[in-house]
């Protein structure tokens, strides 16, 4: 797997659909104004992947953002997500509809499970098969899964999932889980990369923007990319959209990715997918 080299560049998932490295995460933008202007913002930048969800609110403003943007959509690389209260085969079928709806599409790249909780995700899964044999996604997956959540659906399901869209900074380098990822083919993504933030003041990080004449942020989303980590951050800042992609003109050497792994402390700042049973 090679490094990418600028804003769209893309790794192959593993049935073949390519997916941008870096995209724009848009949870906890507001419906209206804000993500429609973020979508297009970060369109007008080179962004090519947008990741949202049906939980987030506003799936219609990244619609009209997308449309705004004028892009053609086979250019794009459109998320989005089934949420808990929609689990389970026909409810799973009937979610995605929705979203399309409401997104004005008439496919996405990548639908997910949101979370696993309790008992329902293996009955999400083969409606996610079924989405996908109809074309209504190009790629499917889960967020938010454990190894031993993995692990129970390749053993009772046919597909494996292209992508499992986790929690993962240098506060929680989850080296097992993107280990097991590897193995098996799943392409691992980072939500909340910047750890919302609280992760930019570490002095390990600063010290190494300092050398490489970056910013914090960008050291972040570096090291996760050379990790071989898909990664979305979110802002609806046009200077942050910008740097955030501007990641391409420098590489951390092996001792500074060591010295931010060292960082890791299995410390999240959402939920525990163990704890999370719905």
């Amino acid at each position: 797997m090679g490094l990418p080299r600028k804003l769209g560049d893309t790794v192959t998932l593993n049935n073949g659909v390519e997916i941008p490295w870096v995209g724009l995460g848009v949870w906890k933008v507001k419906q209206g104004g804000e993500v429609e202007e973020a979508v297009q913002t970060a369109i007008r930048c080179g962004y090519r992947s947008i990741d949202t969800a049906k939980i987030y609110g506003n799936e219609e403003g990244v619609g009209r953002g997308i449309r705004a943007a004028g892009v053609p959509r086979e250019e794009l690389f459109i998320t989005t997500k089934v949420w808990n209260d929609d689990q389970g085969y026909d409810k799973t079928l009937n979610a995605i509809d929705e979203s399309l709806a409401r997104l004005g599409l008439d496919y996405v790249d990548l639908y997910l499970i949101h979370w696993p909780g309790k008992d329902r995700y293996v009955d999400t899964w083969r409606a996610l098969e079924k989405i996908q044999q109809e074309g209504k996604a190009r790629a499917i997956g889960v967020c938010n899964f454990n190894i031993h959540h993995l692990e129970e659906l390749l053993r009772r399901t046919d597909t494996i999932p292209a992508v499992n869209q986790v929690e993962y900074h240098p506060r929680l380098a989850q080296k097992e889980l993107l280990a097991f990822c590897r193995d098996k083919g799943i392409q691992l993504e980072a939500w909340s990369p910047l750890m919302q933030g609280a992760i930019l003041d570490e002095p390990v990080i600063k010290k190494v923007a300092e050398r490489h004449g970056k910013n914090p942020a960008q050291v972040v989303l570096r090291w996760d990319l050379q990790n071989g980590v898909v990664t979305i951050p979110k802002s609806v800042k046009e200077h942050r959209i910008r740097s955030n992609a501007d990641l391409f003109d420098f590489e951390l050497s092996r001792n500074e990715m060591d010295q931010i792994d060292a960082l890791n402390q299995n410390r999240r700042v959402g939920p525990d997918p163990d704890e999370l049973l719905f």
